[in-house]
């Protein structure tokens, strides 16, 4: 039996970071799409071989990213912050997460628990509201459609109430208990089930 997740869940200011990507095909896109959509200004430098058309056209669209088409060498972790590795050859993939290591960079080895020191999310997002799903690398395709039933459920006017929220919040007077007891109050109605709304 499972011990339960034990990852502790963080957000990070991506864009104050240099995220390396080594590999340039389906899976270093999809990393590098999942990572612009949430922090579209995050310094991204993909090194790889050979890029597939979606890398390219994501290098054009976005200033902050760069390609270098060749192998990788130890010199590419210079300067970078986090390291995906996304290539389809796992001695190559395990050569970049053990060089990282030795520099004391985060690294993701895609398809490769056992070997990431952080995992990409499936991300639900309304607004400034998001959320981030682990299965603690069991399982992304139960994360996926976690993301999906959520995306479904959740209402996209969330991110309205949460606006109207920052709102209300500073303009509540009294201490800090009675400013959490009185937005705890208002706030109540998202925790009611929709059975009881209808």
């Amino acid at each position: 039996m499972s011990k339960g997740n034990n990852l502790f869940p963080i957000f990070i200011k991506l864009e104050q970071f240099h995220v390396l990507v080594v590999g340039g095909g389906f899976v270093g896109a999809e990393k590098m799409t999942a990572i612009l959509n949430n922090s579209p200004e995050t310094r991204l430098t993909i090194v790889s071989k050979k890029f597939i058309p979606a890398v390219k056209i994501l290098a054009i669209a976005y200033h902050n990213v760069v390609l270098i088409e060749r192998g990788f060498k130890s010199r590419d972790l210079k300067g970078a912050d986090f390291v995906i590795a996304a290539t389809n050859d796992k001695e190559v993939n395990r050569t970049v997460k053990l060089l990282a290591e030795k520099r004391r960079i985060l690294a993701n080895v895609a398809d490769t628990p056992d070997l990431c020191d952080f995992y990409l999310s499936s991300i639900v997002q309304k607004g400034d509201l998001k959320i981030a799903i682990s299965t603690n690398g069991k399982s992304p395709t139960v994360a996926k459609r976690v993301k999906e039933t959520l995306n479904d459920t959740l209402p996209n006017e969330l991110n309205e109430v949460l606006q109207n929220m920052t709102q209300i919040r500073n303009r509540i007077g009294g201490d800090f208990a009675n400013k959490v007891k009185t937005l705890n109050k208002i706030t109540g109605i998202l925790a009611v089930e929709k059975g009881e709304l209808d």
